[in-house]
Formats: C-alpha cells, structure tokens, sequence
C-alpha cells in the first residue's frame, strides 16, 4: 500500500482515517513500562534518532506520537517515532521507554511524508496551548479527557502543508473527538474542529 501526500489533502474525516492507518500500522504490542518515569517527547528524541541512524544514515523523523497514556503535562512514560529513509525506501518505528528502546519494527508500507522540521516545541508546551484555546473548556462541558499528540508535518493543514504540527486530540462519550492543531514552531493553535 502506498499513502502519497495527496492522501493527506482530504477533508478532515480523511484525515482522521489516513491517521488511524498509520497508527495502527505503527502500532506495536505495548508493554506497561511500570514505574518507568514520565517523559516529555524530546526526552526521547534523541535515542530514538541514534538507533535510526543504526538503521539507515539517512533516517528522518516523520511522525511521532505517545504510545501510553498521557499525562496532564504532556508526559508520557513511552513515546513512539517513525523514521523514514529514502535510500531504503521504507520507515521504521522505534518506542522509547524508561530511556530506552523498548520496541523496533518496520511500518509494512511506504509511508513518504516531509520530515518533521527541526526546532519543534516540546509536547508540554503544545498540551498547555492547547489546553488552555479549547481543551480545558471540552473537558468541563462534556466530560472529556486527552487522548493522544501526534507531531507530523504535511498531513495536518491543507492549507499550510509545510507546518509542523502537533495534533491533540480528547475523547468524550458518546461525544465528538476534539481535534485542536498546534503549530510546532510558533506554538499558536492554527485550527480546531470536532469530529
């Protein structure tokens, strides 16, 4: 299967789609770290990065997201990130947990979207953004709850396909997901929508 980026031009409930694929496909078996500390998501960036370059020297990072539960910081105690390599035409994800790798796999698909750009702000800044434009507001009317961050670059804004951006997401019973899309690099939150 090939995802190109016109996959990722789509209305938002394309989107949504396009990203449940990947997680899924990314998705390895999770293991509960146990007392293993929380971490934010740069934490584990750069042991992530040593062991892709491992892999292939030309390794990116694509994507990343938590792989357990979040915290109201934007902590997680293990993160997952996908690497892409042109030379090897494929991406491997890597999850880092309790400082280190915990789990590698290659994603089964080719996956080419742009790399993420460097200088991102860090996961606990882009949940208190988001928390404090509609987060905390969706949590108190319909009883909600953060549910993931992703960082991706290209997929996020049809309009600005360049951005990196963090996707924060809560869930609601029975209620619509609120999507609320933070620019990873001025860290304004550039959209927001339910679905």
């Amino acid at each position: 299967m090939t995802l190109s980026m016109k996959s990722f031009r789509r209305p938002a409930r394309s989107f949504a789609a396009v990203l449940a694929l990947v997680a899924a496909a990314f998705a390895i078996e999770i293991c509960r770290a146990g007392d293993a500390s929380h971490m934010t998501a740069r934490e584990g960036v750069a042991l992530a990065y040593s062991a892709a370059r491992a892999w292939a020297e030309d390794a990116e990072l694509v994507y990343l997201e938590n792989d357990e539960d979040l915290s109201d910081a934007g902590t997680s105690a293990r993160w997952g990130y996908l690497f892409r390599s042109e030379t090897l035409e494929g991406a491997r994800g890597y999850s880092v947990a309790g400082g280190k790798v915990v789990q590698a796999g290659d994603l089964g698909f080719r996956f080419d979207p742009p790399p993420i750009e460097a200088g991102w702000i860090d996961s606990q800044t882009a949940l208190q953004t988001a928390e404090e434009k509609a987060g905390l507001e969706f949590r108190a009317k319909e009883g909600g709850s953060l549910d993931s961050m992703l960082l991706l670059r290209g997929a996020s804004d049809p309009k600005k396909p360049e951005r990196t951006s963090w996707l924060v997401v809560y869930r609601a019973e029975g209620r619509p997901s609120l999507f609320v899309l933070v620019d990873a690099v001025d860290g304004d939150v550039h959209r927001k929508w339910r679905g």
